[in-house]
């Protein structure tokens, strides 16, 4: 009656024994070290990167614990954070910008462990770093496709040669002048066939035939979805520029992106580089007006500073956006030996910027770097001659850092649309340390109390209760391991609270087989009894906290989400352990014997 075939004895040995061996990495803990990884697509991790890594730390005195080489990065483990940060920087110095050397945590678990179970990852509140809630500014990213689209219809009406008297935008809408009915049809026609996403409306003004141009609904919609999708992109190309490890880049709500970067220590350089929406644009100096400082800007035209604080006149029309840039690197330029940034284009953006110059030429042309929606000048020269082969120079007045961090926000992409930090956090790898003693001492004192009170009030059945607890612990430390889940401190909250739903499913098989006691069943048919009649509470209940914890993760976002997810596998494992594992032990106990006179159930 209380016995299992062998399948299932044999099936609860192979799964404690799987979460035995992906819950050993957890406590080996992990070791301070250092990644470094090419950031140039001609450059490959490879021995020669190992063994230049290898030479630069042993001149600088810095012992390894190991060093090791994988197929994106070499890496070498130190055995204090002192001599890691050290060898960060004797690393930057030798290797250049042609790597990013990053901070790291390794796990300690021998080679033969690692090839099958890694550590779970720790979230920001337990390893330290630094949290970033950013928003999208919708509306800026809207101006700019429209800014974008004027221009293109300048130049698909250029290239058709179709005559136009100017191509001017107000807020949200376009404005297509033409000098006669038929033009503007053949114009309308062929804007029609190029562009999709565009609406137009025809308009006479007087003597003037109007095309207004508008974005179409839908596409605002997927400028906007496409805008946050841009965005996330950038960022996670500036935080791999940047050399965090293990970074969280993900979408919330539906113009809002968090960033945490965990370990990060240089806090203030994180905030720089990631709230800073760096773009460029090549626009042409009007030297036809002459300003001041108060004066307002003839239509058609912007006002900007230069790096001398003076004030330069440019057309809003835009020859070459930001867009175009596939590289960007820091130097120097080869006249006056002052600190540039050397950009390549793609080949529309050179194809752009050689028939600019080539019609252009006597003219000055502006360089204006956009950062938090405000524009400077960097350069405005006089173009000389057509520039062809895709490769542009900004100088002037630049320091050498500011010409490595414009390279490289121009070189992670332009963001879509501007951003602004909203919401900041910092945890220091203190403070985070001390949450995770705090975390594991509140889980060792929860399961010690809950390991007393069951034994002294079910006595043999609290003892196989509590063993079926400890099961339950090591299921789900190893299903979080072997998933790469991120444990936060409301995941470790959820830790608790599994550890307390476990035991109720204990207590009530162990109230229903006193109950059976009670009413004079035999032992073993008692014992049948309670589980199986517990059963199906015990699933009734844990279906319906599944349920909550799905719509947690569901509707939830960060910590909330952290705690579903542990939750939810607490509730899979319980299930698991407080049923099968702990009634096998009973069997184990009790169920070899044919007459049964009494249990050890209190």
């Amino acid at each position: 009656m209380n016995r299992y075939p062998l399948w299932k004895y044999l099936l609860i040995v192979v799964v404690i024994a799987l979460g035995l061996v992906y819950t050993l990495p957890n406590f080996y803990g992990e070791s301070p070290a250092v990644q470094v990884l090419p950031l140039r697509a001609n450059l490959k991790a490879d021995v020669a990167l190992l063994k230049r890594v290898e030479d630069a730390l042993q001149a600088a005195q810095l012992n390894t614990e190991a060093l090791s080489l994988d197929t994106t990065s070499v890496k070498a483990r130190f055995a204090d954070t002192d001599s890691q940060l050290k060898a960060k920087d004797v690393l930057h110095s030798q290797l250049g910008e042609d790597y990013v050397v990053a901070l790291n945590l390794l796990p300690r678990s021998p080679q033969w462990l690692a090839n099958f179970a890694s550590p779970m990852y720790l979230g920001l509140d337990l390893r330290g770093g630094v949290h970033f809630l950013l928003q999208v500014d919708m509306k800026g990213a809207l101006d700019k496709a429209l800014e974008s689209a004027s221009s293109d219809i300048r130049s698909s009406l250029r290239e058709q040669n179709i005559a136009y008297s100017g191509v001017n935008r107000d807020a949200s809408l376009v404005t297509v002048k033409f000098r006669d009915a038929a033009t503007r049809s053949k114009g309308e026609a062929e804007l029609k066939q190029r562009f999709s996403g565009l609406e137009f409306v025809e308009r006479d003004e007087g003597s003037d035939y109007l095309l207004n141009v508008r974005l179409k609904p839908v596409e605002e919609t997927r400028i906007q979805e496409t805008a946050v999708q841009q965005n996330l992109i950038t960022l996670r190309n500036r935080v791999n520029e940047l050399g965090v490890a293990e970074p969280v880049i993900q979408q919330q709500g539906l113009d809002r992106i968090v960033v945490q970067l965990p370990g990060v220590q240089d806090t203030a350089r994180a905030k720089d580089i990631l709230g800073r929406t760096a773009t460029l644009e090549v626009r042409l100096v009007d030297d036809e007006h002459q300003i001041g400082g108060g004066s307002v800007a003839p239509f058609g035209t912007e006002i900007f500073k230069d790096r001398d604080g003076g004030f330069i006149l440019v057309k809003k029309s835009v020859l070459l956006t930001g867009d175009r840039i596939n590289d960007a690197q820091p130097g120097f330029d080869s006249r006056n030996n002052e600190p540039a940034v050397h950009i390549g284009l793609d080949a529309v953006g050179a194809r752009k910027f050689k028939e600019a110059t080539r019609e252009n030429v006597g003219k000055r042309m502006a360089i204006i770097l956009f950062e938090k929606g405000r524009g400077e000048v960097v350069t405005a020269p006089v173009i000389r001659e057509e520039i062809g082969g895709g490769r542009v120079q900004i100088s002037g007045k630049m320091s050498t850092e500011e010409a490595k961090d414009t390279s490289l926000l121009l070189r992670a992409g332009a963001l879509a649309a501007p951003m602004e930090i909203v919401e900041e956090r910092t945890v220091g790898p203190s403070l985070g340390a001390d949450n995770i003693k705090r975390g594991f001492d509140s889980t060792k004192i929860g399961f010690i109390a809950i390991s007393i009170f069951m034994i002294v009030y079910y006595l043999m059945f609290g003892g196989v209760s509590v063993l079926a607890l400890g099961v339950n612990l090591l299921l789900l430390v190893a299903l979080l391991s072997l998933l790469q889940a991120t444990l936060t401190l409301p995941g470790m909250a959820a830790i608790a609270l599994t550890l307390g739903m476990a035991i109720d499913s204990n207590v009530l098989i162990n109230e229903r087989i006193r109950e059976e006691l009670r009413n004079g069943v035999p032992p073993q048919a008692a014992i049948h009894a309670g589980y199986e009649t517990a059963f199906s509470t015990i699933l009734d209940s844990n279906i319906t906290t599944l349920i909550a914890g799905i719509a947690l993760f569901m509707f939830g976002s960060g910590p909330i989400k952290g705690f579903a997810v542990v939750l939810c596998l607490g509730i899979l494992t319980s299930m698991f352990s407080s049923v099968l594992v702990s009634r096998a032990i009973v069997n184990i106990i009790y169920g070899r014997k044919a007459r049964l006179n009494k249990v050890a159930i209190g």
